[in-house]
């Protein structure tokens, strides 16, 4: 690869992306261009603007996507159901393909013809923000330091930083206890003291939701309303996605609801121990799930199911600007038409329960499904055939079995 003239780089502003930013200075005697995306981390973003500005940025890039993260990303994933491996809410892995978006759009801007993240060759980023770049534009240089350089070690990272005059935070200098990775969707903390599975987190780990144990002793009653699958409002008030999913979290964090332990397996072979908050994601899941089950027809809902797993697993892998994606996402959107109501979540100690649901456009007709009198909405006697038909090819089967052994 020929040595870039402008790159464009993913920066948090913290140590590794600042090495990062002064690294490809020095390697490739190029100019930067640093790109910082709020996606509801939580964080102050102000400090990275004047970081990069002491560190010779050549242009430097904040944004707020947090509406654009909730609306065009993870709604979308949410009318699927998704879940990796049957636990995951994806909250890193929607992240990336946005963060990859704007980086190409703002190296068109710049006329760079280069960008760079700060994914180690270990994990799955490095994937997501690779695929997703060459999706959007497939002569993109991508440019992985942790793939190139030798500073293997915290102890050379910090010495590189000595030497280049880069500001080095005092809770930098030591091993940090563990990475976090943080977004409006969920909280992902990896690493040291949570690398042996067989020890349980330290509390200390957890940011977004108190103890469940020590959560309020009183339930908490709430209505989310959904139009065409995606939520529209809380208790009646319509919101803007973020505003939502943000209500979401502060709700579902006061009463401990959606911590995740979970041992995974990565894209690139290895499995992995990882600690996550998901707390608003877990109540949408709750309550869009509960929608669907008024007001998705059997086999519709029966095929989603079925198709969830890979489409879950084509975001964590990284394919989200695949056709087999897009591909998925017109069925699953098509699905949606009529999932539009209200559910009650009840949440306590930990947990979100459905207690109740109804919508316009529900299937669900006490009529046929009573105990009582159905005033001959059902004819019973039409279950006898049903039964018979289905049964014959298990009567052929156990015939044969009793004639041959």
């Amino acid at each position: 690869m020929s040595a870039p003239k402008k790159v464009v780089l993913a920066y948090s502003g913290g140590l590794d992306t600042s090495i990062i930013l002064k690294w490809l200075q020095i390697e490739y005697g190029c100019e930067v261009v640093t790109f910082t995306a709020d996606l509801g981390q939580g964080e102050e973003l102000e400090p990275a603007r004047a970081k990069a500005e002491l560190m010779g940025a050549s242009s430097i890039y904040i944004e707020d996507l947090r509406e654009e993260f909730v609306r065009d990303f993870v709604f979308p994933m949410f009318r699927a159901n998704a879940l990796y491996e049957g636990l995951y809410l994806l909250g890193t892995s929607i992240a990336r393909p946005l963060i990859s978006k704007r980086l190409v759009e703002i190296a068109a801007i710049e006329g760079a013809d280069a960008v760079s993240h700060g994914a180690t060759g270990k994990g799955n980023d490095q994937v997501r923000f690779e695929l997703a770049a060459y999706a959007l534009n497939p002569d993109i240089k991508v440019i992985a330091p942790w793939r190139e350089w030798n500073l293997s070690s915290r102890t050379k990272l910090i010495d590189f930083a000595e030497k280049n005059q880069i500001p080095i935070a005092k809770d930098k200098r030591g091993e940090a206890p563990f990475s976090v990775d943080a977004n409006l969707l969920h909280t992902s903390s990896e690493g040291k003291v949570l690398e042996d599975p067989a020890m349980e987190a330290p509390e200390y780990v957890y940011q977004r939701t108190v103890n469940p144990e020590d959560a309020p002793n009183t339930p908490e009653y709430i209505e989310i309303s959904f139009e065409a699958g995606d939520p529209v409002s809380i208790n009646g008030s319509v919101m803007s996605p973020a505003t939502i999913l943000t209500e979401l979290n502060t709700l579902g964090g006061k009463h401990g609801i959606g911590r995740l332990d979970l041992v995974e397996g990565r894209f690139v072979g290895m499995k992995s121990r990882g600690i996550y908050e998901t707390p608003g994601g877990t109540l949408l899941l709750e309550a869009h799930r509960a929608i669907e089950s008024i007001t998705l027809d059997r086999g519709a809902a029966h095929l989603k199911d079925e198709l969830m797993p890979k489409y879950a697993e084509l975001i964590y892998n990284g394919f989200w600007f695949s056709p087999e994606r897009e591909m998925l996402q017109a069925m699953i959107d098509k699905s949606q038409e009529h999932v539009t109501g209200t559910v009650r979540l009840k949440l306590y100690k930990g947990s979100a329960h459905t207690v109740g649901r109804w919508s316009n456009y529900s299937l669900y007709s006490e009529a046929h499904v009573t105990f009582e009198d159905d005033a001959g909405a059902y004819d019973q006697k039409d279950a006898a055939g049903f039964i018979q038909l289905n049964a014959l090819r298990l009567k052929l089967l156990a015939a044969r079995k009793n004639r041959v052994g």
